[in-house]
């Protein structure tokens, strides 16, 4: 949609689509420290809710959602019914009490999960929930993470764009397994 409050929904199907190869997942030093030292506590569908609240919200620079109500609406149905997931990324605040700093939601079925939106309050949250599902997707055997469109943020974990062809043949081949 183009904005929150938009009641149309566009079917968008790029010519390149983005992809993170699930053997390409780049697990920078950095990242890997920040793993080990154990700062977030993540979990898998605690907080649905929030994080796609957390995902249409406006940005800081100002920028609208994507995410409207009605595509919202959608993917709480498709929760509901076992098809949505999230993961959340926590840290406990100055008080003790558990915060919700970041987190990334998609929609998964048969080898494939399209990764719909994340977000991060806090440095690496994100990255810490996509490392998260990756490693989840590679034990539970799938075989395409769907990342939609590129941005330098994923392109930096190791997601790279393909011809939609060969994203065709891929999900279909992930379908088929």
């Amino acid at each position: 949609s183009d904005h929150r409050d938009d009641p149309d929904i566009f079917w968008v199907e790029p010519r390149l689509r983005a992809i993170l190869p699930l053997d390409g997942f780049r697990l920078s030093q950095s990242l890997a420290r920040t793993l080990r030292r154990g700062r977030f506590s993540v979990t898998c569908n605690a907080a649905f809710d929030q994080v796609l609240e957390a995902c249409a919200a406006p940005r800081d620079d100002g920028e609208g959602s994507w995410i409207s109500h009605r595509i919202q609406a959608s993917y709480d149905s498709l929760h509901a019914l076992g098809h949505a997931h999230s993961l959340e990324c926590w840290q406990d605040d100055d008080n003790g009490e558990r915060v919700l700093v970041g987190g990334l939601y998609g929609v998964g079925f048969d080898r494939v999960f399209c990764g719909e939106s994340m977000f991060s309050r806090r440095s690496d949250a994100s990255k810490v929930a996509m490392s998260w599902l990756v490693a989840a997707l590679r034990r539970g055997g799938a075989q395409l993470l769907d990342c939609q469109f590129i941005t330098p943020h994923l392109a930096s974990l190791g997601a790279v764009e393909i011809e939609q062809e060969r994203y065709l043949a891929l999900l279909k081949q992930a379908q088929a397994s």
